[in-house]
């Protein structure tokens, strides 16, 4: 491999793509030379432009759709799909040809996410694709786009760091390094997103930033994109005379974003329309919510805007016929999405559940209250000892403190492009620190709010050199594996199971962990299962640590493996001493082995999703 001449950073986001670069041999200290690269796609049949973002939208074409030659790119002739912004713009007409939201549907735990399951709702007719093949896809087309852009430079031998929610679990992380992998990343890590927009705000500020922060802070990260809230907590510190930035919290997976709210604006013209007459079907409500999406951009994009049109296909309509039109205006936008999404809430409030039939369809599993406010005040009060153990902190919050009072808030997400929704999200938090008799909260300017996280994300590959100002944190939660009890059978009753810790709380990326002197029996040559959980409250935990009971809200069980491990010539079922080994990749994944007390095999159980994970 030649040296790396640039950092890459890509936001593999759920409605939109990014990638910055950061020329490394530029640079000097905090003065960074980066750029963002204009992605050539498709924007009609046999129209190529360069834009600077591509959206996370896959379109697959009935074969005689399209005449030969419209979906040519610069690089290749060969493919039979479309990615990016005529993927969109065409799927909103046609929904079940349309892969959308594959960044969500990689982290869903209640399907296979290597299975052909997107269009999740088309006909058999319809070719589909896994979640795992559609996130290849948007970054085999940007390392495309790159090696075209920068001959001398491929794609295979740059620093590249791809970003993920901070509340993505462990086999969603593994998922996105296996696609990032597959399409060239060879010297790739994983950063979360929120830390991706701190970074860009950062490096923009030039130095500033050390003049907008101070010891003692403690900043709120609001991160609201197309398919997930995420919120994390970053605290300032001094040591040696210099400023330090620690990530104390993340909050849970909150399936809440964008996506959730182009359903809303398109169930509120739908009401409009069925009062004047027009009812639609599901398959016009998918195409309207497509249009909703794009309209709710174009709105947030251009301030001057106060509608624009809507116009959906009449059922059967082909070349030629009828069509719905209608428009989303800008005051039924900030409606909406203000009370539907951001409504006014106390910090004792929490986000609502609601009663479930018994059967439902198959999908994503979207969070139940679409308050993003409610799911705030949910984690600050959860996390209000994140910063009990820091030094410099203790002491800071009052005894009588309900939750973990924030001083500067930075928000992330197209979301975000409203001043209503930012200002009503800011508002509402300083309510709650007012109720406590705390400074409000201070607004962190000037986040880019479309390129925050891939040019945060470059600019982390350029800091790992030892350069710019890092923020440290490690995991983001402690992770634990399931060990089960020995007893004899009793019927009805299964045997209780204790909680192992593998990997505190701030484990360092590529740092490992023995278990001191504890020994275990692995179940070798039969099908078994492993059973892993995560907390993000539970910082005292070390390695080694054995929980017999816990609270409901201290752990949360992630994803289960199943897997037969390789008996290596002894008996099936056969019970071996081992002793295990964590261990956190550079890439920010997190691997248990099992070594045994005799003998040189070694069992590694990564957490991923792979069928036959043990080796």
């Amino acid at each position: 491999m030649s040296e790396a001449k640039f950092s890459l950073g890509i936001d593999l986001g759920t409605t939109h793509c990014a990638l910055s670069y950061v020329d490394i041999g530029a640079c000097d200290g905090e003065q960074v030379v980066q750029g963002i690269l204009e992605v050539p796609q498709l924007t009609a049949p046999g129209a190529v432009e360069s834009l600077g973002l591509l959206p996370s939208f896959i379109y697959l074409p009935h074969p005689s759709e399209l005449a030969a030659g419209d979906l040519n790119l610069p690089w290749t002739a060969e493919q039979d799909y479309t990615v990016g912004e005529m993927a969109r713009s065409r799927g909103a007409a046609t929904p079940i040809r349309l892969v959308s939201s594959a960044k969500s549907w990689l982290c869903h735990a209640g399907v296979d996410r290597r299975a052909a399951i997107l269009p999740n709702d088309a006909p058999p007719e319809v070719a589909r694709l896994s979640p795992l093949e559609a996130s290849l896809r948007y970054l085999g087309h940007l390392r495309a786009a790159w090696d075209q852009a920068q001959p001398t430079a491929p794609f295979v031998d740059q620093e590249i760091v791809v970003t993920i929610p901070a509340s993505f679990d462990p086999a969603a992380r593994e998922l996105t390094a296996e696609a990032a992998r597959a399409a060239g990343c060879e010297h790739m890590i994983l950063l979360e997103e929120p830390q991706a927009a701190l970074y860009s705000w950062i490096q923009k500020s030039d130095g500033g930033w050390r003049k907008q922060v101070r010891p003692g802070d403690i900043i709120l990260v609001v991160d609201v994109g197309g398919g997930t809230s995420d919120f994390s907590l970053i605290a300032v510190l001094e040591r040696d005379g210099s400023l330090e930035l620690h990530r104390v919290a993340v909050g849970e997976h909150i399936l809440l974003g964008g996506d959730n709210m182009d359903l809303a604006l398109a169930y509120a013209v739908a009401g409009k329309l069925a009062a004047q007459g027009s009812k639609l079907d599901a398959w016009q409500l998918r195409a309207l919510t497509h249009a909703c999406r794009a309209a709710k951009e174009t709105l947030l994009s251009d301030p001057a805007l106060t509608a624009v049109p809507l116009v959906i296909a009449s059922r059967g309509a082909k070349l030629i016929g009828g069509s719905i039109r209608s428009e989303l205006t800008r005051d039924e936008l900030a409606a909406t999405l203000l009370e539907g999404f951001f409504p006014p809430a106390a910090i004792a409030d929490r986000p609502q559940g609601r009663g479930r039939a018994g059967l439902t369809q198959l999908g994503l599993p979207y969070a139940q209250d679409a308050a993003v406010t409610r799911h705030l005040a949910a984690f600050l009060a959860r996390q209000i000892a994140a910063t009990a153990d820091l030094e410099g902190f203790q002491g800071r919050l009052p005894e009588a403190a309900t939750f973990l009072h924030p001083t500067a808030v930075l928000f992330n997400g197209g979301v975000f492009k409203s001043d209503l929704l930012a200002e009503r999200t800011l508002a509402t938090v300083n309510s709650w620190l007012s109720a406590e008799a705390a400074p409000a909260a201070r607004l962190l300017e000037g986040a880019d709010l479309d390129l925050a996280v891939a040019r945060g994300a470059a600019y982390y590959g350029y800091v790992r050199r030892g350069q710019g100002v890092r923020i440290r944190g490690g995991t983001a939660r402690a992770y634990y594996v399931a060990v089960e009890s020995v007893m004899p059978a009793v019927p009805g009753l299964q045997p209780p199971v204790q909680a192992l810790c593998l990997a505190p709380f701030g484990m360092e990326e590529g740092s490992e962990a023995a278990l001191p002197a504890q020994e275990f029996g692995l179940v070798v040559g039969e099908q078994v299962r492993f059973r892993f959980f995560g907390s993000s409250v539970r910082r005292q935990d070390q390695v080694g640590a054995l929980l017999e009971d816990w609270e409901p809200e201290e752990l949360q069980e992630l994803d289960e493996i199943q897997t037969t491990l390789p008996s290596d010539g002894r008996a099936a079922g056969e019970v071996v001493r081992v002793r295990l080994h964590a261990r956190v990749t550079e890439a920010g994944t997190l691997e248990l082995e099992a070594l045994p007390h005799d003998g040189p095999q070694h069992w590694k159980v990564e957490f991923d999703v792979r069928a036959g994970a043990g080796d």
